[in-house]
């Protein structure tokens, strides 16, 4: 019954994260969007979330070749799994920040975020209910 409750509750917190990840992207794109040359950066959440949590081998896995090389955590993540934004129009000065496209994206990862703190502190309340009997 713990397992249970702790992997749902792992899985949530890895979601969280990646979420408020996402939420510091969209923020730095928008905070770029008149700097000439600026590439416009996101994530590709869900693939994130299976990293994350370990449900998929990312293809350029780090593999320890000897048994005093470090073998990277399941949450480990970096630069390498951010795409470039596709611009959606020709930009003079190669910014490829689309404001209608990152306000949206902002506003749709903040949802997600909402929910997910809901969704953790239901699972929360739901289990000092069981804990106390009431």
């Amino acid at each position: 019954m713990m397992d249970r409750l702790t992997n749902s509750l792992n899985f949530q917190t890895q979601a969280l994260l990646l979420r408020s990840e996402r939420q510091r992207l969209i923020a730095s794109n928008i905070a770029n969007a008149d700097t000439p040359g600026y590439q416009a950066r996101d994530m590709d959440f869900g693939a994130a979330l299976r990293e994350a949590t370990g449900a998929a081998t990312p293809g350029n896995a780090l593999s320890a070749t000897q048994a005093g090389h470090l073998s990277p955590t399941a949450g480990a993540r970096g630069e390498a799994g951010l795409k470039y934004a596709t611009p959606s129009q020709t930009n003079l000065d190669s910014n490829t920040v689309d404001m209608d496209r990152e306000r949206a994206a902002f506003a749709d990862n903040a949802v997600h975020y909402e929910a997910t703190l809901r969704f953790i502190n239901g699972s929360v309340r739901t289990m000092l209910s069981a804990i106390t009997g009431q």
